[in-house]
C-alpha cells in the first residue's frame, strides 16, 4: 500500500467515525503505531486532519453541521464512486467540479494525476487539488461565500465559468428521474451547475443510489447532457432504460 493510498484510507475512516485513537487506527488497518502517527501528522498538515494527543478527529475547516454529517454518510459508496470516476480523467486535462461529500472524495482521488487545470466552487476541493505532491492549476470561483460547504455561489461565479472550457465537468446533484433528468435542492447550486454543464465537452454525474427516481426544486439539465453516471448501485429497470435511451454510459463502482 502507498503512502498516499494509506493515508486516504486513515482520513476516510476518521471521517466516518469523527474521531480515532492511534491505537484503533493501527488495529483497524495492521499498521504499526509509529506509521499511524506519521501519517496522521502529515494529514494534519494538509488540513485533512486535526491531531489530539493519542488520536486525530475531522478538522474543523471540514465544516459543522450538515455538510460534515454529509462527508460521513454513505463514505464507503462515495469512495467506491470516487475509485471508479477518476479512471476517466487523463493528464493535462481541464475539469469542472462543483461541491458535494462525493466530488471531495473525487478531488483526492484526483489530486494522484498530474497536469491537471481544476475549476471549482469549493475552497475544500480547491485546496486538495493545490497540495503536494503533485498539485494541479486550480482556480477558485469568487462568488458569494457559503460557510458551511466552504462555496461560492452566485452571478459573479457563473460569470467565471463562462470564462473557462473544460474537458469534463464532474458533479454532485440532489436528484435524478426520468423525467426531468438531474436536479438540485439550492437554486443557487443548480444554477452555477448548470452553466458548468454548458462549458463542458462531457459530464459525469457522481450518484448514490439514495438520489435515483427522487425529485429536487430546481432543474439542473435533461438526461441528454449527460455523458457518464457513475453510481454505487445499479438503477431500477426503468431508470436504467431510460439511461440507456439517453446514450448515457453507466458505471457502477466495484464492478
Amino acid at each position: 500500500m502507498t503512502p498516499s493510498t494509506r493515508q486516504t484510507k486513515i482520513a476516510n475512516l476518521i471521517r466516518e467515525h469523527d474521531h480515532l485513537t492511534v491505537n484503533e487506527l493501527a488495529d483497524t488497518l495492521n499498521i504499526s503505531k509509529e506509521t499511524i502517527r506519521r501519517d496522521l501528522s502529515e494529514l494534519a498538515r494538509l488540513g485533512k486532519v486535526q491531531k489530539f494527543h493519542g488520536g486525530a478527529s475531522v478538522p474543523v475547516v471540514a465544516g459543522e453541521g450538515p455538510f460534515r454529517d454529509r462527508m460521513g454518510k454513505n463514505a464507503a459508496a462515495k469512495m467506491q464512486i470516487a475509485d471508479a470516476a477518476v479512471k476517466l480523467v487523463s493528464p493535462g486535462e481541464t475539469i469542472l467540479i462543483d461541491t458535494g461529500s462525493t466530488t471531495l472524495y473525487f478531488a483526492e482521488k484526483l489530486a494522484e494525476i498530474p497536469n491537471l487545470t481544476i475549476v471549482t466552487n469549493s475552497t475544500k476541493i480547491a485546496r486538495v487539488m493545490s497540495a503536494d505532491p503533485t498539485p494541479a492549476r486550480t482556480f477558485l470561483l469568487g462568488g458569494e461565500f457559503y460557510g458551511d460547504n466552504r462555496q461560492t455561489v452566485g452571478s459573479m461565479a457563473i460569470a467565471q465559468v463562462q470564462s473557462f472550457r473544460a474537458h469534463h465537468a464532474f458533479l454532485t446533484i440532489g436528484a435524478l428521474d426520468t423525467r426531468t433528468g438531474v436536479m438540485d435542492y439550492s437554486i443557487e447550486e443548480a444554477q452555477l451547475a448548470r452553466a458548468m454543464v454548458e462549458q463542458a465537452e462531457s459530464l459525469t454525474l457522481l450518484v448514490d443510489s439514495s438520489k435515483f427516481e427522487q425529485i429536487a426544486s430546481f432543474e439542473v439539465c435533461c438526461l441528454d447532457k449527460v455523458t457518464n453516471l457513475v453510481c454505487n448501485d445499479p438503477p431500477s429497470d426503468t431508470m436504467e432504460a431510460a439511461l440507456l435511451k439517453a446514450n448515457i454510459n453507466i458505471i457502477v463502482s466495484g464492478r
